[in-house]
Parts: structure tokens; sequence; C-alpha cells
């Protein structure tokens, strides 16, 4: 190359494409771009070959491959989301399932990938999320301590017999401590 010219840093060049390439080709070169980034529900990927206007029996013949290959598994996908979002969100149930109805996953997928998650581990979750929040209310009353954790954790997902269970252990001695 000349000596005048430079290449810029940051992502490679990606060649032009020709109006009349294979859909079959461009749609697997999409998805298996995508699937290195991380895991994708099939939805996900239906929606973006879409927006990509990759021709939609192209779309089905490549999403259904990849399927064979497993490199797309619904399944999967929801249980390992569920165990993300417990372990580093610190989410409840129902956030996590609205996560995956966001993803396109089925709803009996999303019950089964729930099914996983049993109570006392739900409680464990809450009351670290709980504790978080409370170290940030030290010097409040009782009662807003209560209803700011209350609030944060039903946002997150949580159940109010989680909520009120979690609460009723943490602030059994809210504000009765004797200041040292």
């Amino acid at each position: 190359s000349d000596a005048g010219e430079f290449e810029p840093v940051g992502k490679p060049r990606v060649p032009e494409r020709s109006i009349d390439a294979d859909p079959v080709e461009l749609a697997r070169e999409i998805v298996l771009r995508r699937l290195t980034i991380r895991a994708h529900s099939r939805a996900e990927l239906v929606t973006i070959l879409r927006r990509k206007n990759v021709p939609e029996e192209a779309s089905e013949e490549v999403l259904n491959r990849m399927e064979e290959l497993r490199l797309i598994d619904d399944a999967q996908f929801a249980e390992d989301r569920v165990r993300s979002m417990q372990i580093f969100k610190g989410l409840g149930k129902r956030m996590m399932a609205q996560s995956l109805r966001d993803k396109g996953i089925d709803e009996q997928l999303i019950e089964n990938a729930l099914a996983e998650v049993d109570a006392e581990s739900e409680h464990s979750n809450a009351l670290v999320q709980a504790e978080k929040k409370l170290r940030t209310l030290t010097g409040e009353s009782r009662d807003v301590a209560y209803r700011r954790t209350a609030g944060f954790l039903a946002r997150r997902g949580y159940s109010p017999s989680t909520v009120n269970n979690v609460l009723a252990e943490l602030l059994a001695d809210w504000g009765t401590e004797d200041p040292e």
C-alpha cells in the first residue's frame, strides 16, 4: 500500500456484499456472528434477520439447521439465563420470567427453567439484595427502611410473601441498637 494510506483502527473492514448474495449464506453469516458474541433465543435471531431484510425462507432454513446442531436451544438458553440472572443480577422469579418473555421464550420453557429456582434460593437471594439496600438506609426509621426496601425487592421481581419474610427477618431489631 502507499505510504500515505492507512487502515483505520477498530472494526475490521467487511467486504461489501453483492446485491445477489445467497440469502441462506447471508443468514448463516449473521447468525454465526451473533452466536459468537453470546447465546440468543430463536426469536431474537428471527428479529435480527428480519431487520437485515433476510428472506423468511432463508432464515427458517438456517435457524432450523442451527437448532439441529444445537447452536440454538431455547430450553438451554432459558436455564442458563435464569442461573445468570439469579447469580449476577439478584432477580426474583417474576423479573426473570419477564426477561425471558422479552427474549421470545415459550411460556412452557420459562416455567421449566424457573422450576429450578426453589423457595430457599429465592429467599436467600432476596436476603442478600435486601441487606445491600438496607446498608444505604442506616439512620432511616424502620417504616422508611421497610417501604424503600420492599419497593426495591418488588421491582427486582420478588413475590410479596418473600419480601415480607425477608424484611421481617432483617428489620426485627431495626433502630433498636444502642448507639455506642
